[in-house]
């Protein structure tokens, strides 16, 4: 079966929200022109690895959000159940397209922000999420849609650039969120992308990290698992 761009009405859709609107002009399709380059120096330096590592724990039905122009593609087993990665933003989302089709891999590009998932509730083995929690506008609901679509044995599986635990980093994070997140289109290098995710899920692994061949300011890495709280037993 050849990749597909997929109809959200075949994906069983629960989560009808309206995406959210798109950037339009030159800047969206810019930003999507020069996103592999200027990562390529971070990838070469250890990210390429760290994408490989936990991609290949992906099992069953695979929900990558915010999949950009597909720099996880090589990484995940080839003995997926379903692979459907989800971009809202068209340019990078076309990108994504001739990436998947050029490598042969089976799965279908959803045009859907992850605050609003088109994928029924409780039907996800695993959620990838690689450096995106930063852009998303509401960070919170995103991770409530996770949690919503993962299988009560589902897990996410994340590396995130986050708020430093130095206090010297953090307060030049602090000083420049406002350039950086004007300069890498809604990047927040200061967020507690962490805190966020141990409000939603229960994190089974963690791993601090650091992402060299990047700018100071996004190096700060957690890497790992988390899953769905289950109740405590009565």
């Amino acid at each position: 079966m050849p990749p597909t761009s997929a109809d959200p009405a075949a994906l069983n859709t629960l989560n009808t929200t309206t995406a959210p609107t798109q950037p339009r002009g030159i800047r969206p399709r810019f930003g999507a022109a020069i996103y592999d380059p200027f990562l390529a120096l971070g990838e070469r330096r250890g990210m390429r690895e760290r994408r490989r590592r936990l991609l290949r724990e992906a099992r069953g039905r695979v929900l990558e959000i915010g999949a950009g122009t597909g720099l996880n593609l090589a990484h995940y087993p080839d003995t997926l159940d379903e692979l459907l990665l989800s971009e809202p933003f068209d340019p990078m989302a076309r990108r994504l397209e001739s990436r998947l089709r050029r490598s042969g891999i089976r799965g279908s590009v959803v045009r859907a922000g992850a605050e609003a998932l088109p994928v029924a509730t409780g039907s996800i083995d695993t959620v990838v999420s690689t450096m995106v929690l930063c852009t998303v506008p509401d960070p919170e609901a995103a991770l409530d849609e996770i949690r919503r679509v993962l299988r009560p044995d589902g897990r996410l599986l994340f590396c995130e650039h986050v708020r430093s635990d130095s206090n010297r980093r953090s307060r030049w994070q602090e000083r420049l969120a406002g350039p950086w997140k004007a300069f890498a289109d809604g990047c927040r290098c200061n967020q507690e992308t962490l805190g966020m995710i141990e409000r939603t899920l229960r994190i089974d692994r963690l791993e601090r990290a650091e992402w060299r061949g990047m700018p100071g300011l996004v190096r700060p890495l957690i890497v790992g698992e988390a899953r769905v709280h289950r109740p405590s037993p009565t």
